[in-house]
């Protein structure tokens, strides 16, 4: 592996890429495209589980292709020819410097490292000399992020739906943006070198807003005021700290952020809250079952009126119990409408 030593020649192009479900064969295939001396760096953010370590991917991208793959690290300056992978459980960003950002911020879309924060980030340090690459996954991190890089006046390409084994995520960042090139991964590599060789025209003025949600991403604003200038409050919680939500006004997609940091789309947002529901309901049905059992005891040792009251509450219990297995049963693809309760 060669030695990772900075450079003072200014960076003229930065490559982002972002993938969920399936996002190992999609990047494998990207990586096995470029040449070792690949003139920008490669920034990536794969969905992975807090207790993974991403060792596999890397691993999996070193042997695949010719750029030097690393877990990315704090305050490192990317270079040409290197891809940088998010370490699991943290976002990686770039600060206004252009160096590396990596930080344990708060969940954007469920997930961290999520890929909104790092094409947003990439976009504000680099603008139009950023290009966005959206692939394989669920859901729809990455579509706000893709559409930052644009307001800058940064490129786009977009993972051919037909192409990816989970389809969803390039989906709905097509129905929310056009974007330069939208290819199959095979195609990719040609894509990336066309819009490397096309010069940057002018730069584009910065969104404050963009500004400002970058900030709080990396944990440098958290204050009030700050996201009361992004949005409106709105009537229901933020799942991931019970706080207050605001509904960011600019973009065509709805998103919301609560002012320590998370964030949401609508799509994940609906999601967290229908896990913290079903959360909720199976700890109702233990208690239930729980309280049924305790009846059920008591009823054993008590006599005479006593026992008739404890089968009766008991009975009641059941009644919950059928209800709320019901309820969990409901959206359940594997359960027949019919199987007994």
């Amino acid at each position: 592996m060669k030695k990772h030593t900075a450079k003072n020649k200014r960076i003229e192009h930065l490559v982002v890429a972002g993938a969920s479900a399936g996002g190992l064969n999609a990047l494998v295939g990207l990586i096995s495209q470029l040449p070792a001396n690949f003139p920008a760096p490669l920034l990536i953010v794969q969905h992975i589980s807090a207790d993974a370590s991403g060792d596999v991917l890397l691993d999996s991208l070193n042997k695949n292709g010719k750029l030097t793959c690393l877990h990315a690290q704090h305050g490192q300056q990317p270079l040409p020819g290197y891809a940088y992978l998010a370490p699991s459980d943290h976002h990686l960003m770039v600060d206004e410097k252009g160096r590396l950002s990596v930080t344990k911020g708060a969940q954007e879309n469920r997930s961290r490292p999520a890929i909104d924060p790092l094409f947003r980030s990439a976009a504000v340090a680099f603008g139009n000399r950023v290009i966005g690459i959206l692939m394989t996954g669920y859901l729809d991190d990455g579509t706000a992020g893709m559409i930052a890089i644009q307001r800058y006046g940064g490129k786009s390409i977009i993972q051919d739906p037909n192409d990816a084994d989970y389809p969803e995520m390039p989906k709905n960042a097509l129905n929310q943006l056009t974007p330069d090139y939208c290819v199959p991964v095979s195609e990719m590599g040609g894509a990336l070198f066309k819009l490397i060789a096309d010069k940057p025209g002018k730069q584009q003025p910065m969104p404050q807003d963009l500004i400002l949600e970058s900030k709080i991403a990396k944990r440098v604003l958290s204050d009030l005021a700050s996201v009361n200038s992004l949005g409106e409050q709105v009537p229901f919680n933020c799942p991931g700290c019970g706080g207050v939500l605001w509904k960011i006004n600019e973009g065509p997609i709805a998103r919301y952020r609560c002012h320590t940091g998370h964030a949401y789309t609508a799509a994940s947002l609906l999601a967290e809250q229908t896990g913290k529901i079903e959360e909720t309901m199976w700890v109702a049905l233990r208690m239930f079952e729980e309280r049924k059992n305790l009846l059920t005891t008591i009823a054993k040792e008590q006599k005479g009126a006593a026992v008739r009251s404890a089968e009766e509450r008991a009975e009641l219990s059941q009644i919950h119990i059928d209800r709320i297995r019901a309820i969990l049963l409901a959206d359940d693809k594997g359960t027949k409408s019919d199987m007994p309760i």
